[in-house]
């Protein structure tokens, strides 16, 4: 099985997608974003709640996806993709923010999540292109 040398702890390499703990904070922030989006105002706006929640599912499948084609070059380019729809959900946030959806602290605590989520995917995308 293809591995790409990285630790996830001492002597552990990442052989299956489940190893990856960027797809691990991709599911935290899906759940995040299902909750606030269930609630109140939000969840009656069909549109814009379904629009943010395809994107964010997105994020994690992309991960996925990508690590199951097992080619560095396909990797990336859904780490990208993913990376995308992280920002597509951050957008998605400021509107619902805008419109008061949900408050300044729901919004920091999923933007900032997101945030580092894409610090994360970038590094990877950076080490894949680099091997």
């Amino acid at each position: 099985m293809t591995s790409y040398g990285l630790r996830v702890k001492q002597n552990m390499n990442i052989v299956k997608f489940e190893d990856l703990e960027i797809w691990k904070s991709a599911l935290l922030v899906t759940k995040d974003v299902y909750d606030i989006t269930s609630q109140g105002k939000f969840s009656k706006d069909f549109g814009l709640r379904d629009q943010i929640r395809r994107a964010v599912v997105s994020i994690s499948s992309n991960i996925v996806e990508g690590f199951e084609k097992r080619n560095n070059n396909e990797f990336r380019r859904f780490l990208m993709i993913s990376k995308g729809s992280a920002g597509e959900v951050r957008n998605q946030l400021y509107i619902a923010l805008s419109i008061n959806y949900i408050n300044k602290l729901e919004f920091d605590k999923i933007n900032s999540q997101l945030l580092e989520l894409s610090k994360r995917m970038g590094a990877f995308i950076s080490y894949l292109t680099k091997k």
